[in-house]
Parts: structure tokens; C-alpha cells; sequence
């Protein structure tokens, strides 16, 4: 293939499909790869009911090695069409995750974070032999190291309430009208709950991306990319698997494209501190706050740089001295404000001269 066949399912053996599309093509890859749960018996709860596990034929293998070497020929074939700037997650369990992530070292992927999700809902050990299990593990990766990938920090934050989006994320087991059934029976074992995906695209890509799966099973990672007006590929092995995806997806209407324009302080046109001065909003002499109610303050100088006893930085070096730790100090000084009587924060300024240059 010369072009990407995007917004498709593509039926066929991953490793093959992957090879036929064009390199350095694609921005975000999720993979859930079979777990190689290696059951060697039925579940059954204390009412004697079985367990509806994973026991279908895409999840054997005959021994670990089998499975090192179909993992690698997946993550190379991946590796392949994903561009330097794009990024790779990787779902798996105790069962397979670390040799899969030592694959992908040995690969030269350049692992940014491990991600536990945490379930809240998740299925008891029946046997009473373990610890429950109520997590999976995550690996996101970037392909080449040092390059510039997408990570959608602030939208993470305030998806969180305004707070650091964590490592740990507590999200339900994929139940209720979400888990899609055929004759009452789970279409999928390892169906992922929407919100999982919802999270990893948001952070991940921007509108018009392309996100590829290539273990689609049920399709929430083309039903989420649409919802969120991304281009998505998925490939799937099996024809039953496809279908189901097919009318899901389908079905799915993207969100209004006003709404996934989200606001990135990082993208806004860089203004240097010493703008302030220029415009008069500062005037040299002035002190600067380290905090809104604090005493901690240092001498603005007339060039932009801050003058704290025999430190002299800029906004940034000064506050990270004083905070003991690297920070950006847009967000650490305060001035006083003779209008209001108040003690505001330089970003105020900033935003004025943004606003004066725009016109």
C-alpha cells in the first residue's frame, strides 16, 4: 500500500498488514496483544458456575519462546510505521507485560511510563490460592528518544480536576450496556473499557492524527478515535472480530470539532519577561513576590533579570533557586498591584501583551 488506509479495518495476520503500509506513517500504535495466559484448567466460582476467561486459540502458545518471537515480530513490524515523533502503548498483565517490555528495550523504544490501571471492579480469585488480580499494566513508549512527541499535559490535568494526572488510573472493568454480547455471550474476552482508550488518545494526539491498532478484537480503539475526530487503522485476524467492530464503529458520531480545540499554554507565542518592562507594565526596581502572601521577593532589574542578594537570574533561575528545584517562573512571582491593592501574578501581564500582539 502507498497510502494509508485510514478510518478501515483491515483483515489479515498483523505482522503481514503491517508490512504492507508505509513506513513512518502512523502517530499513536495501541497494542493489546494476546496475554498468553497459559490456563491449564477451567475457573468456576463457589455457585459452580465456569468462569467465561480467555481461553480462545489466539491466546496459546506453545512455550515462551514462541511467544518472544511472535512479540518480536510485532513490535518490529509496528516500530516500522511509526513515525519519530509517534508514540506506542502496550496493555498487558503479569503473564506477558515484562517480556514485552524488555523486547521493546532491546528494540530501541525509549520507555517514557509504565501505567497500572487499577480496576475497581475486578474479578475475584476464586480459588483463594493468590492476591486478587486488579490491575494491568501499560508501557508507553516513544519510538526514537529525544524527539518531540505529543502529550497533552494540561489536558491530562484537567481531566484530573486540575491536579498532575498519576500513574494510577482507576477505571472500571468494561461492564453493563458497554460490554458488547452475541446470544447474551461476551462478543470479546479482553473487550477494554472506552474510558481506557478515551484517556490514551486525549493525551496522545491531536485531531486528524492517526491512531493504529493492531490487535482491534472489538474496535474501542477505532470507536474512541472517532468519537474524538482522530483517523484510526485497525487490523484484525479474526472475520467474527471485524464485524462486530464494523457495526460499533459505525455507529459512533465524533464530537463537535470545537470541542477537541483544547486550550495548550504551551503552544501560545512565547513573551519574554523583559516585554513587560518595555510596555511599562514592570518598572525596573520593582520587587517581585516568590508567593501571593509571602515576604520573599527580588529586585527586578532593567534588562529582564532578577537581582536576589548576590543571585542574579532570570525569572526562572531566581525562582528555581528559591524553590529549591527546577520551575517555571511564570507561575512563582507576584507583583503588586497599585490598582486593585491586590498581589497579582505576572502570568496576568503576560496575557496583556499576548492580547496587544494579537491586536
Amino acid at each position: 500500500m502507498s497510502h494509508l488506509p485510514l478510518d478501515q479495518i483491515l483483515l489479515g495476520d498483523c505482522v503481514e498488514t503491517l508490512g504492507q503500509l508505509p513506513p513512518d506513517s502512523v502517530d499513536l500504535i495501541f497494542a493489546d496483544p494476546p496475554y498468553n495466559l497459559q490456563l491449564r484448567q477451567e475457573l468456576w466460582r463457589p455457585n459452580l458456575t465456569r468462569v467465561d476467561g480467555v481461553d480462545d486459540a489466539w491466546d496459546r502458545f506453545s512455550d515462551f519462546a514462541a511467544y518472544d518471537t511472535f512479540t518480536e515480530a510485532w513490535l518490529r513490524a509496528c516500530r516500522r510505521v511509526l513515525k519519530d515523533t509517534g508514540t506506542m502503548w502496550v496493555i498487558g498483565t503479569y503473564h506477558n507485560i515484562f517480556r514485552i517490555g524488555r523486547l521493546m528495550q532491546d528494540l530501541d523504544f525509549w520507555i517514557l511510563n509504565d501505567i497500572i490501571w487499577v480496576k475497581s471492579n475486578p474479578m475475584p480469585n476464586f480459588r483463594g490460592v493468590r492476591f486478587t488480580n486488579a490491575h494491568e499494566t501499560l508501557i508507553w513508549a516513544q519510538k526514537k528518544r529525544g524527539a518531540r512527541y505529543t502529550f497533552n499535559y494540561h489536558a491530562m490535568k484537567q481531566l484530573n480536576d486540575g491536579q498532575q494526572m498519576r500513574s494510577d488510573w482507576h477505571i472500571p472493568l468494561c461492564t453493563g450496556n458497554e460490554r458488547l454480547r452475541v446470544n447474551g455471550q461476551k462478543a470479546h474476552a479482553t473487550q477494554k473499557p472506552e474510558a481506557l482508550l478515551y484517556r490514551i488518545i486525549l493525551a496522545c494526539t491531536n485531531p486528524g492524527d492517526v491512531v493504529l491498532d493492531p490487535f482491534f478484537g472489538s474496535g474501542t480503539t477505532g470507536a474512541v478515535a472517532k468519537r474524538l475526530s482522530r483517523h484510526w487503522i485497525g487490523i484484525e485476524q479474526e472475520k467474527t472480530y471485524v464485524d462486530i467492530a464494523c457495526a460499533r464503529i459505525e455507529a459512533v458520531r465524533p464530537a463537535p470539532i470545537e470541542s477537541l480545540m483544547l486550550p495548550n499554554p504551551r503552544r501560545q507565542e512565547r513573551v519574554p519577561f523583559g516585554a513587560l518592562l518595555e510596555c511599562g507594565l514592570i518598572q525596573p526596581g520593582q520587587l517581585l513576590y516568590l508567593d501571593p502572601g509571602g515576604q520573599t521577593s527580588a529586585i527586578v532589574l532593567a534588562d529582564g533579570s532578577l537581582r536576589y542578594g548576590e543571585l542574579v537570574g532570570s525569572i526562572h533561575q531566581v525562582a528555581s533557586y528559591l524553590r529549591g528545584a527546577p520551575c517555571n517562573g511564570w507561575e512563582h512571582w507576584y507583583y503588586d498591584d497599585a490598582e486593585s491593592g491586590k498581589r497579582c501574578s505576572i502570568n496576568i501581564l503576560r496575557e496583556k501583551i499576548r492580547k496587544l500582539e494579537q491586536g
